[in-house]
């Protein structure tokens, strides 16, 4: 007589047909689910987006290089970054375009305000890159946004964005009576930004410091005429600068030992004004007063 595939008398091993269904199902499963984590992956990328913007294509040694991260959020829930109860971080990584290593964050300050984001809702956030990473070498970089919400990785595009050296125009040399050992050099160069040529007043300390402070934009210039700058007793620094056929910029700095601090910019169509008598007038005209302490200005 046969013995039944199920009987364990048989001597063999029990024969299951619903089991061996269900073993097929589950390997089906698996499968379809492998084929649709992509799907899965790109629709939870498209509720939340994360992007950054930087003002130009490249930026001068010493430069801010300033940025706006912009967040949109699609999903139900609230992206919550910076408050006492936030468990989102944002962040900005940068790389090295030549061989992609990253560069290591130098400050322990956020890269941006605290924020939160409800369900349909953006924000654009100002970001600073040069407080945050050692970008003081000639080079190309790769920069992008990350988003971490609900221990879910949001990554935006690279950017990428050159520093450089400027072309030289001329220098000047500071020293300081209360500060003995102590110099600042000033350096004026060009670099072409949009377009246009613009003109960036950097500065570095040597001796009894070493600090290097922030680059600025001086605006657009012309080469018809070399610009010039000027250290006056007091601490003041003047910087004139021909902006048109027949307009000129005067950017005046404070420069004192633990400060360096643009205090105006304004056009003049007579070069005569960046001199001692424009100085001597402007002082006269504020009754001889002494201006209040400024406050302490960042360098990197």
């Amino acid at each position: 007589m046969p013995v039944s595939p199920r009987c364990p008398a048989a001597g063999g091993r029990i024969f299951d047909p619903i089991a061996k269904d269900m073993k097929t199902i589950k390997l089906k499963l698996a499968a379809l689910l492998a084929a649709l984590a992509p799907f899965a992956a790109a629709r939870a990328a498209s509720e939340i987006n994360v992007s950054l913007k930087l003002d130009a294509l490249d930026f001068v040694i010493g430069e801010r290089v300033r940025g706006v991260i912009e967040v949109k959020n699609m999903s139900p829930g609230t992206i919550s970054v910076g408050h006492s109860d936030s468990r989102d971080y944002l962040f900005v990584e940068i790389y090295k375009s030549s061989d992609m290593e990253e560069l290591e964050k130098t400050s322990k300050r956020p890269f941006t305000a605290s924020f939160r984001i409800g369900p349909n809702e953006y924000e654009r956030l100002e970001v600073h890159l040069g407080d945050h990473f050692g970008l003081d070498i000639p080079r190309r970089f790769l920069a992008r946004p990350v988003l971490v919400h609900n221990a879910t990785r949001y990554e935006g595009q690279y950017v990428a964005f050159d520093i450089v050296p400027g072309m030289e125009i001329s220098d000047a040399l500071q020293t300081f009576s209360n500060r003995p050992g102590l110099m600042r050099t000033f350096r004026l160069v060009h670099w072409a930004r949009n377009g246009t040529e613009h003109i960036f007043l950097a500065a570095e300390d040597q001796g009894s410091a070493a600090n290097h402070w922030e680059t600025r934009d001086l605006g657009a210039m012309m080469k018809l005429t070399k610009p010039i700058i000027s250290i006056l007793p007091g601490g003041k620094v003047i910087v004139l600068h021909r902006f048109g056929p027949d307009a000129y910029v005067r950017s005046e700095f404070w420069s004192m030992p633990d400060a360096l601090e643009l205090m105006s910019r304004e056009r003049v169509a007579d070069p005569e004004t960046a001199g001692q008598s424009r100085v001597q007038e402007l002082y006269d005209s504020a009754g001889g007063v002494k201006p209040v302490d400024r406050p302490w200005w960042k360098f990197w």
